[in-house]
């Protein structure tokens, strides 16, 4: 993770580290079975972001083979979405030495305004590539200043027919975007990638980069 972070810092990020973890219970097959995406938040209900970020995950599951119903009521899956970033937090480094934030995976999960005890708390959020970094020239010493936001999002799917919930899993991640418009849907992604995945596995998969275009002076 210091050796991700490291090359971040030097340039620009080559791929955004996401953490992918899935469970499944009798998920059930994609034989004729159709699906709704809601929000897992009541706020978020409703919302054209949500409309927007639930229109990409509808397009994974429809990928793999599921179809997605005309309402929830006629649905035989129900799939709970949720997504958020936090505000970010500034970190001071010294050229060479190691940030103990970015230890492994930054703890069991995202504390406030992130995904933390199997829900998000805050207001929505998204995510970029890895540290990009900036130098403060106010520091000396080979000092670096950059901003690490946490990201994730969070996908429960519950069978109607058998009233129980068969997945469950999340996508998280550091970075230092917080671009929602972005992050969703590369975490989304991420996250159907493999879909459904061995249950209790955790892999660490990688999306591209946010892309920055450099503006000439104006003419």
């Amino acid at each position: 993770m210091a050796g991700l972070l490291m090359l971040g810092l030097s340039a620009c990020a080559d791929t955004l580290d996401t953490r992918v973890t899935r469970f499944q219970s009798q998920l059930p097959a994609p034989q004729g079975q159709t699906f709704a995406v809601v929000a897992d938040d009541p706020s978020l209900a409703g919302g054209i972001e949500f409309g927007q970020y639930a229109k990409i995950v509808a397009g994974e599951l429809t990928k793999k083979g599921y179809t997605e119903a005309v309402t929830p009521d006629a649905a035989n899956l129900i799939v709970r979405f949720s997504y958020g970033v936090d505000k970010g937090r500034v970190h001071v480094r010294s050229t060479g030495m190691r940030d103990p934030f970015w230890g492994p995976w930054y703890g069991p999960g995202f504390r406030r305004g992130g995904f933390y005890g199997g829900g998000f708390y805050g207001r929505p959020y998204m995510m970029g590539g890895w540290g990009y970094g900036w130098y403060d020239p106010w520091f000396d010493q080979g000092v670096e200043s950059y901003t690490v936001y946490t990201s994730g999002i969070s996908v429960k799917i519950d069978d109607k027919s058998a009233n129980k919930r068969v997945f469950e899993g999340k996508a998280e991640a550091a970075s230092a975007s917080n671009k929602l418009t972005w992050l969703v849907p590369n975490l989304v992604e991420a996250f159907f990638t493999g879909f459904p995945g061995n249950s209790g596995e955790t892999l660490r998969i990688t999306v591209a980069p946010e892309k920055t275009t450099v503006k000439g002076p104006a003419k």
